[in-house]
């Protein structure tokens, strides 16, 4: 199992199967709606709101911080009927960040990705590991999934000018 999920995921469970069980997977793995959705160097945010042809909105679960270190698990629901669409764990070092992206993330009105896009950030998003997940009951809940689905998820990395900014996990739902 990759560490960057285990990092990111302990930051709000005490173990990585609270969330669910994760298995990881090659890209010709995934089912062609998830192949389209996950296997990508593109930020989620755009993909997940081209895919549902709707812009989303993003809810905070909860966070945690310390110092520079700024991490959140979200949601996103579509903006057009509040279909949640996306699950996500994002850990974000701010410092080397301008002040005016780092107010805007802590402000939490905003989808990652968007906020990033809007300022014209100098970033790369880089696919590190992709999952097909037996998902928990909280992801379950969050995302209106039966007992015995399965879903797909990514981890991935942001660089900003070239340095790790940030690390995530995004779990979504075709």
């Amino acid at each position: 199992m990759s560490s960057t999920i285990v990092q990111i995921t302990n930051l709000f469970y005490s173990s990585l199967a609270e969330l669910g069980r994760f298995h990881a997977i090659e890209a010709t793995d995934l089912p062609e709606a998830y192949q389209a959705l996950l296997a990508h160097h593109d930020h989620m945010t755009v993909t997940v709101e081209a895919w549902h042809n709707s812009m989303v909105d993003v809810h905070v679960l909860a966070e945690h911080r310390d110092g520079d270190s700024y991490a959140r698990k979200i949601v996103l629901a579509l903006q057009r009927d509040h279909h949640v669409v996306q699950f996500g764990i994002m850990r974000i070092d701010l410092k080397g960040l301008p002040e005016v992206v780092r107010l805007e993330i802590e402000s939490q009105a905003l989808p990652l990705g968007r906020i990033m896009i809007r300022h014209h950030l100098m970033r790369e998003v880089e696919l590190v590991q992709l999952f097909r997940v037996a998902p928990g009951s909280e992801l379950r809940t969050h995302l209106r999934l039966e007992e015995d689905a399965h879903i797909y998820g990514r981890t991935a990395r942001i660089l900003v000018a070239g340095k790790p900014a940030v690390e995530l996990l995004e779990i979504v739902k075709a």
